[in-house]
């Protein structure tokens, strides 16, 4: 009797990664939909056409749309995180390079899922996950403007630079007032440098 052989090595090894090309297919194709459209008018046989594989593959890598939704979603802030992370520590200039090259790339998608938060209870646990990292992210990165602050002026500084780094404000000069990428910079520098007595 002819012995069973294991499959060959390579064999097992690309298709380990035909799968793992596969998973990141439909991770890419979920991020854009359900930031680009309600969560509710995504269907994962939408996913699978935009992936080009079959609803029956997500479901078998997935398990269900709510799964799909919360590792497309980390798929995102892993990237915008490790974006975020590379961010100069007391250089606000730096640091609003950073911010706003971040909102070039995914700001507009940010502010699709935003309008959802209220709607989708699953959308809000993702945004108050964000709204907390970026608080966080300001106390560190602007740090040199909050030290020997005291209350309440040490939490009115930190709303303010908050506020000035966010989203909204990016949306407010680059898409509602048509500022260039450089101009929102600048416009965020003039109102960020005064607070530790940066010359401009």
């Amino acid at each position: 009797m002819k012995s069973e052989q294991s499959p060959r090595p390579y064999r097992m090894v690309a298709r380990a990664d035909a799968a793992e090309e596969t998973a990141q297919r439909i991770l890419e194709a979920a991020y854009r939909l359900f930031t680009d459209v309600a969560y509710d008018d995504v269907s994962l046989d939408t996913v699978a056409e935009n992936a080009e594989v079959t609803k029956r593959t997500i479901l078998r890598r997935f398990g269900s749309k709510e799964q799909l939704f919360g590792e497309a979603m980390q798929v995102a802030v892993d990237d915008m995180v490790a974006h975020r992370e590379a961010a100069p520590v007391n250089d606000p200039a730096g640091a609003v390079r950073n911010v706003v090259s971040q909102y070039e790339r995914w700001g507009d998608n940010r502010l699709r899922l935003l309008a959802q938060e209220d709607r989708i209870p699953l959308v809000a646990e993702w945004v108050r996950a964000g709204r907390t990292y970026h608080w966080e992210w300001v106390e560190r990165i602007f740090a040199d403007l909050l030290i020997k602050l005291a209350e309440p002026e040490l939490t009115a500084r930190k709303a303010a630079l908050v506020v000035l780094t966010d989203v909204y404000t990016w949306k407010l000069l680059r898409r509602d007032l048509g500022l260039s990428q450089s101009e929102t910079e600048r416009a965020l520098l003039d109102l960020i440098l005064p607070m530790k007595g940066h010359p401009k």
